[in-house]
């Protein structure tokens, strides 16, 4: 009798082991479709998930502030909402810091380009010419240039009128989007507010569909899962906070033009990994270069100076060894994830390996060398 349910447990075993295999086929081969699908299903969803998104990213601001203000507050007199209002009001005065930073040079920048337009447009055709490449007949052929100036209010003129509809559909698109971050932001404050109730039932179904030493190891995973986005999160943004603020010291020291606006964005494209100071070093330069080449020069032999202290500094103190990942297994992860998930799949490629590094060792290992 032993034996034969010993048959019965391992053929059910193996069926479900076929089913899973044929479903992962049929997964790969299909992936276009099933993403396509599952975009369109989760576009629907579109403001709940961003503003689960904002509570988690806003929950540890929220919770450093209770603990800080738990200190000097009688027992029981600090609300949990208060403190959600807080971290609350935090992010978003900083974003109106960046804003009011990032828009008056902006908008310089581009009056500083439209001013001068006729200048680099002539310094480029001598640059051209003296270059001694054969560009004839091609998009950079000098001669093409040679009138770009006079008729570029005629070229965007042409354009705006041909391109009318494109154009009022970007704008309520974008109206649209702004909607659905308001909406995103007000559904994040209830979703944090109600944080305890959500975590106790979502306690209590777990518990309810498994047996309690399986319900207590998939909680584990998802603190462990927790842990690792958390840290990645509040680290990146402290790095991307260093890496702008030693950026615009520099600038500053050397009298640079634009100062905060590239600072900001070496920051913000500090938080790709791999190629992200890549992205911020070239835009820097290329607007550095529209107004002094030799600033442009240094700009950009700081930049490999600074990703250098940051790499092997700045990363180490902050992250230290708690992912423990390694660069090729980030590397994959960004290439495979920019493919699949575009921005989004680059952004979370660090958090990512380390899940997938820990389930891996301390999961799936055991697992397969338990069934010997």
């Amino acid at each position: 009798m032993e034996p034969e349910k010993h048959r019965e447990k391992k053929w059910r075993s193996n069926a479900v082991a076929a089913c899973i295999a044929v479903a992962f086929y049929v997964l790969l081969t299909h992936l276009d479709a099933v993403l396509e699908g599952l975009s369109s299903f989760v576009g629907n969803f579109k403001a709940v998930i961003l503003g689960c998104v904002l509570a988690y990213l806003m929950n540890p601001l929220a919770c450093w502030y209770q603990r800080k203000l738990r200190k000097k507050a009688r027992p029981g007199a600090l609300p949990w909402t208060l403190c959600v209002v807080l971290a609350v009001v935090t992010g978003l005065l900083f974003l109106m810091a960046l804003l009011g930073l990032l828009i008056p040079q902006l908008t310089e920048s581009v009056r500083t380009l439209a001013d001068n337009f006729d200048d680099y447009a002539a310094s480029l055709r001598t640059m051209l010419d003296n270059s001694g490449l054969p560009l004839s007949g091609t998009v950079l052929d000098p001669e093409q240039w040679a009138g770009l100036s006079e008729n570029m209010m005629e070229t965007i003129s042409g354009f705006v009128k041909g391109n009318a509809n494109r154009i009022l559909g970007a704008a309520a698109s974008m109206g649209r989007g702004v909607f659905t971050w308001a909406v995103a932001l007000i559904l994040s404050v209830y979703l944090l507010a109600g944080k305890d109730s959500a975590k106790a039932g979502a306690a209590r179904l777990l518990r309810a569909l498994l047996r309690p030493k399986r319900a207590k190891a998939v909680t584990e995973f998802f603190r462990r899962c927790d842990f690792i986005l958390v840290h990645f999160v509040v680290d990146s943004l402290m790095e991307s906070l260093i890496v702008g603020a030693l950026n615009g010291i520099f600038m500053l020291s050397c009298r640079m033009q634009y100062a905060g606006l590239i600072s900001v964005v070496v920051g913000v494209t500090n938080l790709i990994p791999t190629f992200g100071p890549i992205i911020g070093g070239v835009v820097g330069a290329f607007i550095l270069l529209l107004v002094n080449p030799l600033h442009a020069l240094i700009f950009v032999l700081f930049t490999f100076a600074l990703q250098f202290v940051d790499g092997y500094v700045v990363k180490p103190k902050l992250f230290g060894n708690s992912l423990g990942v390694s660069g090729l297994l980030i590397l994959v992860s960004g290439i495979v994830g920019g493919n699949l998930f575009g921005f989004t799949g680059v952004l979370l490629a660090i958090p990512s390996a380390a899940i997938l590094n820990f389930a891996y060792h301390d999961y799936l290992l055991p697992a397969l060398e338990g069934r010997k």
